[in-house]
């Protein structure tokens, strides 16, 4: 092997480092702008239940019903009779 061979066999290795170091960058950015586009949407879609859970509210207030708790965290569960399944 001579030295010409050598050379060519750094600068390959070093294209290659630089290649790969800007495709890791390049993902990098897409990561940064998808994780921000995500939070973006969770922010907003936040907003947007606060406006609501404001405007179910005013709608309580105005038929009278402000006093009563929120049928979210009062609405128990359906009672569903068991049956021996498996039995003959």
């Amino acid at each position: 092997m001579d030295g010409h061979d050598a050379g060519d066999n750094k600068q390959s290795t070093a294209d290659m480092t630089q290649f790969v170091q800007n495709l890791l960058q390049q993902m990098q950015n897409r990561f940064q702008t998808m994780s921000d586009s995500i939070v973006s949407k969770i922010d907003e879609m936040g907003e947007r239940i606060n406006e609501l859970e404001q405007s179910i509210n005013d709608l309580r207030t105005e038929m009278g019903v402000e006093g009563s708790s929120s049928p979210l965290t009062t609405s128990k569960k359906p009672v569903v009779p068991k049956t021996e399944e498996g039995s003959a």
